[in-house]
């Protein structure tokens, strides 16, 4: 039997890669895997739990227990559940991505949750969005994405992703949060963000999200993921 088919969709913050994975998946019907979402969730859970942010080991051993659960409601959007919770607004804060930002930075981490996330390749395929799916989670992908746009861009669509959401944010805040993520990102001395050396580079910046779902899927018929 054949492997599973896998797209992974790389890039950094507020490059939109988490829309486009989730619009990708619908049109395909393939499996959907948010890994930025696991981290938020531990990040999440290790609050929860009273863990400091940067005890390596106790998130490392709570990675491996953690319940969590993805579906989605009549509208397409994700929902996102932590131990039977629904947290799908409480884990899209900024507080919550800069947690994610510094459990994912954990080598143990990292390792624990490696695993679990190749666990979402099942039939008919994989649509996988994140920072490091084309490099270390899926090397093997038949098709890997790395997603960006300029920074301003990136912030404007971040800013209005959490206003639309009801969210009190500052442009200038944001811009300055993911300038830091940026760097600590592409820094980090495990499976540092960077695009993967077949990917395909996509800049979305003055492109619609339409525009971008279709370079996208033609992209995946092309390589005949899909007929």
């Amino acid at each position: 039997m054949s492997a599973v088919p896998v797209l992974t969709i790389d890039g950094p913050s507020g490059s939109g890669k988490g829309t486009l994975a989730r619009r990708v998946a619908q049109q395909l019907g393939w499996q959907l895997l948010d890994s930025g979402a696991l981290y938020r969730l531990l990040a999440l859970a290790g609050a929860r739990q009273g863990l400091a942010p940067l005890d390596e080991s106790g998130h490392a051993a709570l990675a491996g227990r953690m319940n969590i659960r993805f579906s989605s409601d009549s509208a397409g959007e994700e929902n996102i559940f932590l131990e039977n919770e629904e947290v799908s607004r409480e884990i899209r804060t900024e507080t919550a991505g800069e947690g994610a930002s510094r459990v994912a930075a954990m080598p143990s981490v990292r390792s624990a949750l490696t695993e679990r996330q190749r666990q979402f390749a099942q039939w008919p395929g994989l649509v996988a969005d994140g920072r490091d799916m084309g490099t270390v989670i899926f090397p093997a992908a038949r098709l890997k994405i790395f997603l960006t746009a300029s920074a301003e861009e990136r912030a404007r669509r971040r800013y209005k992703q959490l206003k639309d959401k009801g969210f009190d944010v500052s442009l200038a805040a944001l811009s300055q949060e993911l300038a830091e993520r940026d760097r600590r990102d592409a820094n980090r001395a495990v499976s540092p963000l960077k695009p993967a050396d077949d990917a395909e580079l996509l800049d979305s910046t003055g492109m619609s999200i339409e525009q971008v779902e279709q370079a996208v899927l033609t992209l995946a018929k092309t390589r005949q993921l899909f007929r």
